[in-house]
C-alpha cells in the first residue's frame, strides 16, 4: 500500500508538475486572480504591487545564489572531497545511506537551515558515488526532507524575531524568551518526533525496482588540475598558494573573531563567509578557486531568474490584504482547542505563495497574536504555529528546493513525489502535536 502511494506520488510529479519557472509564473497568475476576486484591489493597482515589490528580494536572491556557488567550491576542493568521502563510507547499503542522510540534513538544518542546505546536498552525492544501487532522487529528497525542522530550531526567525528587543509586536505580545518556543516541551517534542520518523518514512520509501542511480563519475567535481607551469609574472601570481593563504587566513582569522564575540551564531552570510574563505583555503592557489567558481555559477540560473517572481507574488499578497484575508478565514472557524492547528495550516497555505519566515510573520502575527489573546492562548505556541506552518510547505515549494537541485542537477519533479509523502507524514505529526499540547 505505502509503495503503491509513493509510486503513484512520484508519477503524479513526473507528469504533472512542470519546470519551477513555470510554476512560479503560474503561481503569479493565480495570486493575481484571486486577490482580484477576495480584495477591493482592481488589476491595475494589483499590477502596480507585483511590479513594485518585484526586486525586493535581490540582497536575499544573491545571498542564495552564492550558497550555491561557495558550497558547491568548497565540495570541489580535495580536502573536503576527503572528509565526506570518509564519511560517505560508513553507509554500506542504499537504506543505509538513507538513513544517514535524513539523520544528518535533520541535525544541520536545526543549527541553521542554510547550512543544512548545502552540507545535506554535498553529503548526499558523495554517498550517491559511494553507495551502489541508492535512489539518487530518494536520497536528495531526503536531504532536502530535513529542511522542515528549521524553523523549529536556532535559526528560527520567528521564535528569534519575538525573542528580541524592540520587534515590532512587543507591544502585544512583550519579549517571549527560547525556553517558551525553541526549547519548549512541544517544540523539543516536535523536533525528536520528526528526527526519529523522518528517516525512516524515507527509509522505507526506498523501492529496489524504481530506483534511480547515477553514473558515479557524473557526480564526481573537476578537482584535477592539469600540470601548469607559468611563464609570466601575471600567471605566477594567479598561482601562488602564497596570495591564497594571506586572503584566506585573513578570513579565516575573522571567522575565528564573530564566533568568539557572538558564540556560535549562524546567519546566510557568515555561512557564505566560511565557505567562501574555506574554499580559498582548501583550493590552494587562485587559479584553482576561481575555476571552480567558474564551474560553479552555471548551476545558479533558476535562483536569479525565479526569485524575483516570487518577490512580485509575495507583493501582491502582502499590499492586496489576500494574506490577511486567508488568515482571517481561519481565525473565523477555530476555536481555544483547534486554533494553534488551524494556524499552522493556514500559516502552510501562506507560505507557499509568501515563502518567507520573517515576510509570512509580518503578514499573521497581529491577527494571529490577538486572537489568540481572545481565546486564551499561549502567544509562545501561537508564534510556533505560523512558525512550523511556514517550514511544513516547503517541503512542495520549490523556491528553498532550487539551490539544492542545483547542486544536485536534478529537476523539482524528480524528488516533489517524495516530498509529497513527507509533507502528509510531518502534517499528520505537527498537526497531531498541536492538538495535543
Amino acid at each position: 500500500m505505502f509503495r503503491a502511494m509513493i509510486s503513484l506520488s512520484n508519477k503524479l510529479m513526473q507528469r504533472y508538475l512542470p519546470d519551477p519557472y513555470l510554476f512560479v509564473v503560474l503561481l503569479t497568475f493565480v495570486v493575481f486572480l484571486f486577490a482580484l476576486i477576495v480584495t477591493p484591489a482592481g488589476p491595475k493597482e494589483l499590477m502596480v504591487m507585483w511590479g513594485g515589490k518585484f526586486w525586493d528580494l535581490l540582497a536575499f536572491t544573491m545571498q542564495m545564489v552564492l550558497i550555491l556557488v561557495t558550497g558547491h567550491v568548497l565540495a570541489s576542493s580535495p580536502i573536503f572531497k576527503k572528509l565526506l568521502n570518509k564519511l560517505a563510507s560508513t553507509a554500506k547499503t542504499p537504506t543505509s545511506a538513507i538513513l544517514l542522510i535524513s539523520i544528518i540534513s535533520i541535525a544541520a538544518s536545526w543549527i541553521n537551515w542554510g547550512f543544512g542546505i548545502v552540507i545535506g546536498v554535498l553529503f548526499a552525492k558523495e554517498l550517491a558515488r559511494q553507495v551502489k544501487n541508492v535512489d539518487y532522487r530518494l536520497l536528495i529528497a531526503s536531504t532536502y526532507s530535513g529542511f522542515v525542522v528549521w524553523h523549529g530550531g536556532l535559526s528560527g526567525s520567528i521564535p528569534l524575531t519575538v525573542a528580541t528587543e524592540g520587534h515590532f509586536t512587543q507591544d502585544l505580545i512583550g519579549i517571549i524568551p527560547t525556553s517558551e518556543t525553541l526549547f519548549s516541551p512541544f517544540n523539543l517534542t516536535l523536533v525528536i518526533a520528526i528526527a526519529i520518523i523522518l528517516p525512516l518514512v524515507n527509509r522505507f520509501m526506498y523501492n529496489e525496482n524504481e530506483a534511480v542511480t547515477v553514473d558515479p563519475k557524473l557526480l564526481e567535481e573537476q578537482t584535477e588540475q592539469e600540470e601548469f607551469r607559468p611563464t609570466t609574472p601575471a600567471e605566477r601570481l594567479e598561482n601562488s598558494w602564497i596570495v591564497s593563504l594571506m586572503i584566506g587566513g585573513t578570513g579565516l582569522i575573522y571567522m575565528i573573531y564573530h564566533f568568539v564575540t557572538n558564540g556560535f551564531k549562524l546567519d546566510l552570510n557568515i555561512v557564505n563567509f566560511t565557505f567562501l574563505f574555506l574554499g580559498i583555503l582548501f583550493h590552494f592557489r587562485p587559479r584553482n578557486f576561481l575555476n571552480a567558481v567558474q564551474a560553479a555559477v552555471k548551476g545558479a540560473s533558476g535562483i536569479i531568474i525565479q526569485f524575483p517572481f516570487y518577490a512580485g507574488i509575495m507583493g501582491i499578497m502582502v499590499s492586496s490584504g489576500l494574506a490577511e484575508k486567508i488568515s482571517q478565514w481561519f481565525v473565523s472557524i477555530s476555536n481555544e482547542v483547534t486554533f494553534p492547528l488551524l494556524t499552522f495550516i493556514s500559516a502552510g497555505i501562506v507560505n507557499i505563495f509568501v515563502p518567507s519566515g520573517g515576510g509570512q510573520w509580518a503578514v499573521q502575527a497581529h491577527i494571529m497574536l490577538e486572537a489568540a489573546a481572545d481565546l486564551g492562548i499561549s502567544p509562545a505556541v501561537t508564534a510556533m504555529a505560523v512558525a512550523w506552518g511556514d517550514a511544513w510547505t516547503n517541503l512542495i515549494q520549490p523556491f528553498w528546493a532550487l539551490p539544492v537541485l542545483a547542486i544536485a542537477g536534478l529537476k523539482a519533479k524528480d524528488i516533489m513525489g517524495f516530498c509529497l509523502i513527507n509533507l502528509f507524514v510531518t502534517g499528520i505529526i505537527i498537526g497531531g502535536v498541536f492538538l495535543l499540547f
